[in-house]
């Protein structure tokens, strides 16, 4: 009776993804993740802005509803309705991705229906986005851990370069750009993190990341790196206005362009939520996924009603979770309303503006390298003693390091195709996936072969795609789990 009791207890225990924290404890974690996000955030708008002809009021106005839309994406994702939503710690913000091809428009046309014409593309991405989410999801089946693990270590190692620009100040235009006061900044901020989450115990080593962008924060202040400027410009509200910039316009070939941001969103996405699926022991099935695309591409449509761009995940904070070990959907759904306020309220968001690039790209170091380490502990359950695996990732890595390692080797290539090939985490993934199923799944007629397929079909597996050997996939306890992966 007590056993059956016991195990009654254990199956009405709330997984750590669906716990509450207590209110300051669940405002300071969300308030973490705003931090190692905000830059992100605020970046699209401010390079967008200008090629539209906006001046600098009117880019700060496209700042503040970035912060609103990613706030509003935010919790679609995290707390979700009907089919909507990965019901995951996931934080969403305006897609890097979309950058360059709302520059090229906003060059293409003129100031008055550039960014008409750029938010009636993306909404059209958002709704075709929105349409594909169940097709989408489905090739879930196709990322193993040799695939999943291969891009997770891509997503840390593509967001590194972020934290290394930020930690030498951030405009390579600027004459400090790399000075020993930017960079000592930057260590020092490294180092506090670090002593931080070794000598605190508990909840405060969780938000040692906020503790050590505050301690850099202040401690920047007497350099002479941290600026008020922003603090006394910025008005108390700033609603974003509905269609402030006009009512969206329509152009085939500006839809076109942000449709295949969206496509490339949607798998950058994909492998972000089986990142932190794996993170925090609760996998992304083709449920999860369905959902959190759905929630992507809603918020991306959504987000031109209120001067906003697309939406897509927030690599960052997965590292954020990775380190801190809270997975708590509802403090990231905090930070959701953080974002929210903050894109009401131009002086709260310019407090948070505070944080200077060096001190940010110093924790970001920290941050951004929890999701290689997670990469590669998914990796060690990938099976790479087969040699055909460890070729996969040798090739996948190299290619998804091109765009990292030299940004211009696709110069010479047609500008659509860049979308795509910028993009190391897109072009590791897809490289990943097609050599898991030339080299794991078909064309293997030999006699070893045909011994894995008769094995996977005595499994329970489709014999027409042999699936890889099942110590390639742990469940949430860290044992071989019951389902082989695809």
């Amino acid at each position: 009776m007590a056993a059956i009791t016991g195990q009654k207890s254990e199956e009405d225990r709330k997984h750590p993804v669906d716990e509450t924290l207590p209110p300051f404890k669940m405002f300071t974690s969300g308030l973490q993740h705003v931090a190692a996000m905000y830059a992100g955030v605020v970046a699209p708008p401010m390079i967008v802005g200008p090629a539209c002809g906006l001046s600098a009021t009117e880019t700060a106005f496209l700042m503040g509803a970035s912060l609103f839309t990613a706030g509003i994406a935010t919790l679609l994702q995290t707390l979700g309705f009907w089919k909507v939503g990965a019901k995951l710690p996931f934080v969403n913000g305006v897609s890097f991705a979309g950058v360059t091809p709302m520059v090229a428009i906003g060059k293409a046309q003129s100031p008055e229906h550039a960014l008409p014409i750029i938010f009636g593309a993306v909404i059209v991405a958002g709704v075709l986005g929105f349409v594909l989410a169940p097709y989408f999801s489905k090739l879930v089946r196709f990322f193993p851990p040799v695939v999943t693990g291969t891009v997770i270590t891509l997503i840390g190692v593509s967001l590194l370069p972020v934290a290394f620009r930020w930690s030498q100040g951030g405009n390579d235009a600027a004459p400090d750009y790399g000075s020993l006061t930017n960079i000592g900044m930057a260590a020092l901020t490294f180092l506090i993190v670090l002593v931080l989450r070794r000598v605190l115990r508990g909840f405060l080593q969780q938000i040692a990341i906020l503790l050590g962008l505050m301690a850099g924060t202040l401690i920047a202040i007497p350099v002479g790196i941290t600026h008020f400027s922003s603090i006394t410009k910025a008005s108390l509200i700033g609603f974003p206005t509905p269609f402030h910039f006009g009512a969206p316009e329509f152009d085939i070939a500006a839809i076109v362009s942000m449709c295949i941001v969206m496509l490339v969103c949607m798998t950058e996405s994909t492998a972000d939520m089986l990142a932190l699926g794996r993170i925090v022991d609760r996998p992304a099935d083709e449920r999860t996924i369905e959902g959190g695309l759905r929630a992507d591409t809603l918020g991306t449509a959504l987000s031109p009603l209120f001067n906003g761009f697309a939406n897509s995940a927030f690599a960052q904070n997965i590292g954020l979770v990775a380190m801190t070990k809270v997975r708590s959907r509802f403090v990231v759904a905090t930070s959701g309303l953080i974002l929210i306020v903050l894109g009401l309220c131009p002086v709260a968001a310019s407090v948070i503006s505070l944080v200077p690039l060096p001190v940010l790209g110093g924790a970001g170091i920290v941050l951004f390298g929890s999701v290689a380490a997670s990469g590669i502990q998914t990796l060690a359950t990938a099976a790479m003693e087969k040699g055909d695996n460890a070729l996969i990732v040798a090739a996948a890595v190299g290619i998804g390091l091109i765009p990292i390692a030299a940004p211009d080797f696709y110069h010479h290539l047609p500008k659509d195709l860049l979308v795509v090939l910028d993009s190391g985490i897109s072009t590791g993934c897809l490289v990943a996936i097609a050599l898991n199923l030339a080299f794991n799944h078909f064309g293997r007629r030999d006699a070893e072969g045909e011994a894995a397929e008769d094995t996977e079909a005595a499994h329970g597996g489709d014999p027409q795609i042999p699936q890889q050997p099942d110590r390639g996939t742990v469940d949430g306890s860290g044992e071989p789990a019951t389902t082989a992966a695809h």
